[in-house]
């Protein structure tokens, strides 16, 4: 089943091969703040379209790309280190219901344990 996803004005797009066996809830500091609920998948799975804008943290790890137009933040990339996996916002799934799919929640800042 391919998912597709789109920022809330649709210049920034993407697609996936499959629904994620579960969709995970960051706790850290920025995470939080945006709301956003995580779908982890290999780079080489994820098919992006659109100019984003990017916003890197003080760990310099990942960047956060958002829609240069509308402002929703679509997915995370590594910068350097390969973790084998991005993150893409669930939450930009076109017509999925995201109440059927697990959520762990991580617990909090810091921390990589889910609650």
């Amino acid at each position: 089943m391919t998912v597709r996803g789109s920022c809330h004005c649709g210049a920034v797009h993407f697609e996936v091969a499959r629904l994620p066996d579960r969709i995970v809830e960051c706790g850290c500091s920025i995470c939080a703040k945006l709301g956003v609920q995580w779908a982890y998948y290999a780079p080489s799975d994820v098919h992006l379209g659109g100019a984003t804008d990017t916003y890197v943290c003080n760990n310099r790890v990942i960047a956060f790309h958002r829609c240069r137009t509308c402002g929703c933040l679509s997915h995370w990339a590594t910068l350097g280190t390969d973790y084998g996996r991005m993150g893409v916002n669930a939450r930009l799934f076109d017509g999925v219901d995201l109440s059927r799919i697990e959520v762990r929640v991580i617990a909090g800042p810091g921390s990589e344990a889910f609650e």
